[in-house]
């Protein structure tokens, strides 16, 4: 094989990691704030809150995880 089918290889196997990741952990955080939030009806504003800025930040690190999934397989492409 040559170098570039073995960089897009490797950068789509990294992608695919990275997007089942973030699947695994915004699962476990809507689990945990619904989990909460049937504990504590009342605090159910505040958990929604600080769920999706969570959220927002996994969201944030995944994207730039594909971006240099990305990066380096068009460069080694080359």
């Amino acid at each position: 094989m040559d170098p570039s089918t073995l960089a897009f290889l490797a950068a789509g196997i990294g992608a695919g990691i990275t997007v089942v990741g973030a699947g695994l952990g915004i699962g476990k955080l809507a689990a945990a704030a619904m989990e909460a939030i049937g504990r504590q009806p009342e605090a159910g504003g505040a958990v929604r809150v600080a769920m999706l800025i969570a959220a927002a930040l996994i969201e944030g690190v995944t994207f730039f995880a594909l971006v240099i999934c990305l990066i380096l397989s068009l460069k080694v492409g080359k």
